[in-house]
């Protein structure tokens, strides 16, 4: 299965607080800034990718709190970074029971995003 096969899937299938979120982000609703969702970039699936800003936003459910994760994130960070592509991160549980402050996290990255351009 190619990342592009599989980008597909996890589209058809996004968790609870992917879908939520897409809903914020789709059609330019938040700030007007169009976002892609699971975007192939090299090895890696990006879960909402601004190409505009080069901004990624990413959910972050129990998995990524795992020890075998702690490289592999910390690779995914360089990869985006040395290609010029910013990261907010947002755990699911902001998402599920805090969604303003995971609105403001967004906010400041495309805020972030604009003033570095």
């Amino acid at each position: 299965m190619t990342m592009l096969d599989h980008a597909r899937r996890m589209r058809r299938a996004p968790t609870r607080s992917e879908d939520r979120l897409w809903s914020w982000l789709r059609d330019r609703r938040f700030s007007g800034q169009k976002f892609r969702r699971q975007v192939p970039n090299g090895r890696y699936i990006l879960d909402f990718y601004c190409p505009r800003l080069k901004l990624v936003i990413e959910m972050d459910g129990q998995h990524h709190r795992a020890p075998w994760m702690v490289d592999y994130e910390d690779e995914r960070f360089l990869y985006l970074h040395s290609r010029g592509i910013r990261v907010v991160r947002i755990p699911n549980e902001v998402l599920i029971r805090d969604y303003r402050m995971a609105i403001e996290c967004i906010e400041a990255g495309i805020a972030g995003a604009i003033a570095s351009r």
